[in-house]
């Protein structure tokens, strides 16, 4: 089956800067599920799938704006939070990510500098504003449930957890 709109797709993925440096990878897990054509992937990612199926292994390199977006470099991007709202650590250092909730869901942040009790972040995505080549590898294809596609996401292994 190939991939196409009401599709759920779950692949493997390993991400590279253009140096060939490895910045994240989930090959040898789980895949990650995504209900096709419904704004769930990256859209320069979503349209390299678009027609593959199961089995099919390809490179495909895109622009920020397809990706993880362009930078935010306007002030509103560096904030200060409570560290008491910072998910992945107990002591911070500049550098290190860090997931904050949101209005919008989770979202990750870069922390700049740490004090006791608050640290100023960098909100915008760890990966914005850079080219990325993306290996990808189909593991699956099928047919979208109806609760899927009114749900508006994959549910199941990979997917959204009911």
């Amino acid at each position: 089956m190939q991939i196409t709109k009401n599709t759920v797709v779950q692949f493997n993925y390993t991400i590279t800067d253009k140096e060939g440096k490895q910045l994240e990878s989930n090959q040898g897990d789980t895949p990650v599920a995504y209900l096709h054509g419904h704004n769930n992937m990256m859209p320069g990612v979503e349209k390299s799938l678009e027609g593959k199926q199961a089995g099919d292994s390809f490179t495909v390199t895109l622009p920020p704006e397809e990706t993880y977006g362009m930078r935010n470099e306007n002030d509103d991007a560096i904030q200060r939070v409570p560290a008491k709202h910072l998910q992945g650590a107990k002591v911070w250092k500049p550098g290190m990510v860090a997931i904050v909730n949101t209005d919008q869901g989770q979202r990750q942040v870069t922390v700049i500098k740490s004090g006791k009790f608050m640290v100023t972040v960098d909100t915008n995505p760890p990966l914005a504003g850079k080219t990325l080549t993306f290996d990808l590898s189909v593991k699956e294809v099928r047919a979208a449930t109806t609760e899927e596609v009114s749900h508006g996401h994959a549910h199941g292994v990979g997917g959204h957890q009911h």
